[in-house]
């Protein structure tokens, strides 16, 4: 049994089982997590986005302070959650989503409210925030911030600057960035590779990194998908998981997967 939760102040999905695991002071391995029944309908997703090697070589550990950016449909929340919470600390990082009605809750209130109604985790065991209201005393601290598949939305919105900005400021100095998105081979054109379609070349992602005072630590082939041309009509969303063209031509996409996908460690740059 499953529920829905919708934060409408950034149109955040979060769904998990109404049965909360036990414990939530335990301290379960990365494998148990992604055993756990509340990743029962995620699990099907394992084979293209390899949880646990994307994080190991994003060298997250579980008793880190890890920010997830832009949490979206919650697949890796339902993982991070269960695994920081109990002896890290866990962000949720969406964001800037501008003025909110007076006396409304915030996007970071709701997503923590979501978490704990969801049994993951208590609300006292996880912060979230939107990305200009940094708390006092959080600023520098964050171990790691991870991106998945969220920097050609930022390039879409115009976002990437002043979300990099932010992402550099919450950085420890000692922290990193960890990004999966959506790649265009390198000979792409703008229409193909600007974000619009949801892909982007590498090289982009790397230059706009090191113009917001990142350095590139490492580079991985992990989530890479050599079966994808990138280059649909209808965007990244016509594979899996959305299928934007519903039964048309659904064997052959579903047959090349999910998209390819660079994976990337970013450090600050002195």
């Amino acid at each position: 049994m499953r529920f829905t939760h919708l934060l409408a102040a950034a149109a955040v999905v979060l769904a998990a089982p109404v049965a909360a695991h036990d414990g939530h002071d335990e301290q379960h391995s990365l494998d148990e997590v992604l055993a756990m029944e509340l990743r029962n309908d995620d699990r099907a997703r394992d084979q293209y986005r390899h949880p646990a090697e994307t994080l190991a070589f994003f060298q997250v550990e579980p008793t880190m302070r890890v920010a997830e950016y832009a949490p979206g449909g919650g697949w890796y929340t339902r993982v991070l959650v269960p695994w920081i919470a109990p002896h890290g600390q866990y962000i949720g990082l969406n964001r800037d989503s501008g003025a909110r009605e007076e006396g409304a809750a915030s996007w970071g209130d709701q997503f923590v409210a979501a978490i704990a109604e969801s049994g993951m985790a208590t609300a006292d065991a996880i912060m979230a925030f939107e990305s200009d209201e940094i708390p006092e005393g959080v600023a520098g601290t964050a171990d790691r911030v991870l991106i998945f598949r969220s920097m050609h939305g930022l390039m879409n919105g115009n976002a990437a600057d002043a979300e990099l900005r932010a992402i550099r400021t919450l950085l420890a100095d000692d922290g990193m960035v960890g990004v999966v998105q959506h790649r265009a081979p390198e000979t792409a054109s703008y229409a193909e590779a600007s974000g619009t379609r949801g892909y982007m070349r590498q090289s982009d992602v790397v230059r706009l990194f090191e113009l917001h005072g990142f350095e590139l630590v490492a580079e991985s082939e992990i989530n890479a998908n050599p079966n994808d041309p990138a280059d649909w009509e209808g965007g990244v969303w016509t594979l899996l998981p959305v299928l934007r063209f519903g039964d048309e031509d659904r064997e052959r996409y579903e047959a090349i997967g999910e998209s390819d996908r660079m994976t990337l460690l970013f450090r600050k740059r002195d």
